[in-house]
């Protein structure tokens, strides 16, 4: 039987209704005249677009309106850090730095390190720490432009960020917060402050650059409460309301309903090593396959269910052609089950092996990555 479908910020669960989604959350479903208008100035599409992984969004149209005006917007998207980095979260991420690389613009990546630690009561605060610092090394894995990225981390930047969030805080009411995320009075205070701090990197570049900048926020679509919040309330502190660009999510191995999540114990992590990840795909991964060679064979497996195919269309094949072959091969039988699982196995771990060096090359880096300018000194005893 199905689960409830519940989508919030903390938690995804049940069979996820995306067109439901849309009209829950008043978002517009990205067009194929947009796409045209994003292709204008990027010259190809992200695959993730053409395959309607991104499929949704806010104001968009004005984003663009005031790129081609000349005034360029900025992208914002973060990590809460409370545990290792999966798939799962590196498929907006990997998005986020096609968008910097094509129309060459800066990207604000907040970590706001308080999060998980007032929602979640088994997470104490230095363990969170731990985990922000390694989630660092796989953002910068990916390659961001270091002259153009910039990480904001909510203690140790709070001296920018806390009269700003103050600002906000003001403007939103204990009901407003209620409603939006479904808390109730049993609630800490601090998880009712929370989402002030989440808004302020949706115009702290407004302020710092003292020019009212358009912000586009790419993510997950359950983060969208947040930022609906924020839209509500920035254009009364005299600043655009951000605009959003949002993905589906990755499934879980099992192919049950919900996401990958770092609190399941069969996601792929970004430190897994070549065995780890074979072993999690043969013996995990959900399949579309019959349940014998020779029924496969005679009738064909179903690609729009099987999680190996689906992690394929959603992040690791960027060939269209390739993935559209695979896909037929798959249906009519010519691809065995076993057959497709290798295939993903040698994608994932050739992207990890890249990765995993890279990631370790980061520890160089993560100094410079970290936002430093009108930025008071990091107390002692902190340390990244």
């Amino acid at each position: 039987m199905s689960k409830e479908m519940i989508v919030t910020p903390w938690e995804v669960t049940g069979n996820i209704d995306y067109d439901r989604l849309i009209k829950e959350f008043g978002v517009e479903k990205i067009n194929d005249k947009t796409l045209e208008r994003i292709k204008k100035h990027t010259k190809e599409l992200h695959f993730m677009l053409r395959r309607k992984v991104f499929f949704a969004g806010r104001d968009l149209n004005f984003i663009l309106d005031e790129y081609e005006k000349g005034n360029k917007f900025f992208l914002y998207t973060g990590r809460a850090p409370s545990g290792p980095i999966h798939l799962g979260h590196l498929m907006p991420w990997i998005f986020t730095k096609w968008l910097q690389d094509k129309f060459d613009i800066e990207l604000w990546f907040q970590f706001p390190d308080e999060e998980k630690f007032l929602f979640k009561q088994d997470l104490a605060w230095e363990q969170g720490q731990k985990f922000m610092y390694e989630n660092m090394l796989d953002i910068i894995a990916l390659g961001f432009d270091p002259k153009k990225t910039h990480f904001i981390v909510d203690s140790i930047h709070a001296g920018l960020m806390y009269k700003e969030a103050c600002k906000v805080a003001k403007k939103i009411t204990f009901n407003m917060v209620k409603s939006s995320f479904g808390i109730d009075d049993s609630a800490n205070i601090g998880s009712i402050f929370y989402t002030s701090m989440q808004a302020v990197p949706a115009f702290l570049p407004s302020i710092i650059k003292k020019k009212n900048l358009p912000c586009l926020i790419p993510h997950a679509i359950d983060q969208d409460p947040h930022f609906r919040l924020t839209r509500d309330i920035l254009p009364k502190l005299g600043y655009y309301k951000p605009a959003s660009i949002q993905c589906i999510f990755l499934p879980p191995l099992s192919g049950v309903e919900g996401k990958m999540s770092s609190s399941k114990e069969y996601s792929i992590y970004t430190t897994d090593s070549p065995k780890e990840v074979e072993k999690k795909i043969n013996k995990y991964a959900f399949s579309g396959g019959q349940p014998t060679i020779e029924e496969h064979k005679k009738i064909g497996g179903n690609p729009d269910i099987d999680v190996p195919f689906q992690y394929l269309r959603m992040l690791l094949e960027d060939d269209d052609k390739k993935l559209e072959q695979i896909y037929k091969d798959y249906k009519s039988g010519k691809i065995l089950t076993g057959e497709l699982k290798k295939i993903v196995i040698e994608k994932i771990n050739d992207f990890l092996k890249e990765h995993q060096k890279k990631r370790e090359e980061a520890k160089k880096h993560v100094e410079s990555f970290i936002y430093q300018k009108n930025n008071p000194p990091t107390p002692k005893g902190m340390s990244l």
